[in-house]
């Protein structure tokens, strides 16, 4: 499928994204509508036949800031996608439990019984991965791993997102769930449970690393061939959100419970102090690592068909182009 020149789409998850920031402010079109380029969002309502590319990414003009397991999923498959950059932000991830559960170290977890959802439906079954991704990183910080406590497999329910995980330890189906960000918060606290631990509070920084962190930003390799001049203005309006992110902190707070959808009032708890600052984009060597920890993970997990050569993924051409337009105009 050609690149069409007339054209770029974008996908972005319901969490912090530069790209979904740099929508809300119209900055894409902004940048792009003078030369004739829409600027399309997969998120669109008449953009539904194209859901797809979120996971496939087989869209040539597509370009993709989402979790990391569809995008590792996808290149493990065969899709001719590059890696161009990678974001962080500590979107809060913790395990829960009912109240009156004492655990409150990750070896109380051992021999406990813990939510995994089950979407087999699913082209890949993310929510799984984050699920196991989440326990893994809790169990290593006590010398333990997957094999030290029970999966009880949760099918999803009408509710979506965390909710069928937090539902099965209320009604005492299983012991623990993962959740992630303000919906994550959201859903343990309507069903009533408590947050035993806190992942960000660990001290290896590897043990929360999931489907959100690092979270890349991957392209098409047909566009980066035709139109790589369009790709690094593109990220250069990512680089733009990320500066207007760090200076514009309660701004940006509200348009992050938008994207999300859940509750203002889970939001301030579901970040740190500082997220606003950290929507930069890079590909440095310790994201690159931390992704490359997920890949292999996945793949021993079997969510990838195959391992993902990460360094040989990554383009490093984009950004430092986006960076020198960034400084052009800033000159």
């Amino acid at each position: 499928m050609s690149a069409a020149a007339a054209e770029l789409w974008f996908t972005r998850c319901p969490v912090p994204t530069a790209t979904g920031l740099a929508a809300d402010r119209g900055w894409f079109d902004e940048e792009f509508a003078a030369d004739g380029i829409a600027v399309r969002s997969l998120q669109d309502r008449d953009a539904a036949s194209l859901r797809s590319e979120h996971f496939n990414h087989e869209l040539s003009s597509l370009i993709r800031e989402g979790g990391n397991v569809p995008a590792l999923w996808a290149k493990a498959r065969g899709a001719g996608t590059r890696l161009i950059g990678l974001t962080w932000i500590e979107e809060r991830q913790a395990i829960v439990v009912r109240g009156d559960d004492p655990v409150a170290d990750p070896a109380d977890l051992v021999g406990r019984r813990v939510a995994v959802p089950a979407r087999p439906g699913e082209a890949v079954d993310f929510w799984r991965a984050m699920a196991l991704a989440g326990f893994a990183g809790a169990l290593r910080c006590a010398g333990l791993g997957l094999s030290d406590v029970v999966r009880v497999d949760v099918a999803p329910t009408a509710d979506g997102g965390f909710f069928p995980e937090t539902a099965a330890v209320a009604d005492g189906r299983a012991d623990a769930a993962y959740v992630k960000g303000a919906p994550g918060l959201e859903a343990a606290a309507r069903a009533g449970l408590r947050i035993a631990l806190d992942l960000d509070d660990l001290p290896d920084r590897r043990s929360r690393v999931n489907n959100g962190t690092p979270r890349p930003i991957t392209v098409h390799q047909a566009l980066l061939e035709e139109r790589p001049d369009d790709v690094a203005r593109f990220v250069a309006v990512l680089l733009r959100s990320a500066d207007w992110a760090a200076a514009n902190g309660d701004a940006f707070t509200e348009i992050l419970a938008r994207e999300t959808g859940a509750g203002a009032e889970f939001v301030p708890d579901a970040y740190r102090a500082d997220h606003h600052a950290s929507l930069q984009v890079s590909l440095s060597d310790e994201r690159l690592a931390l992704l490359d920890q997920q890949q292999e993970f996945l793949y021993a997990n079997g969510f990838l068909e195959r391992g993902v050569d990460v360094a040989a993924w990554a383009d490093h051409t984009i950004l430092a182009a986006a960076r020198d337009l960034t400084l052009e105009k800033a000159s």
